[in-house]
């Protein structure tokens, strides 16, 4: 008879993202635009425009859908023009849903 070693049988580890997105990307949906793919894909987090013209995104998920999400971010939706995009770990905070700021 075989015993099971639960320990082996990990779930994937959640981890946390923030970006900072330059370029045309206030007054075009950029904030819903990813809200609306970080729903489907099934990150939590928020999205906020900043003083400076650029757009804030914070995202909590596990690593390949937060690479899903940079992609995006480096696109942006139709009608932006995105000429940088920052991104730096950050501390996991307990989310339950994306929000736009």
């Amino acid at each position: 008879m075989f015993s099971r070693d639960v320990s082996l049988v990990s779930e994937p580890q959640l981890e946390a993202r923030e970006w900072r997105v330059r370029g045309r990307v206030q007054g075009v949906g950029f904030r819903w635009f990813v809200a609306r793919h970080a729903k489907a894909i099934g990150v939590a987090g928020w999205a906020k425009n900043l003083d400076d013209g650029t757009v804030q995104v914070y995202a909590v998920g596990i690593t390949k859908e937060l690479d899903i999400l940079a992609g995006l971010l480096h696109r942006g939706p139709q009608g932006a023009d995105v000429r940088g995009v920052e991104q730096r770990q950050a501390a996991v905070q307990q989310l339950n849903s994306f929000r736009t700021g």
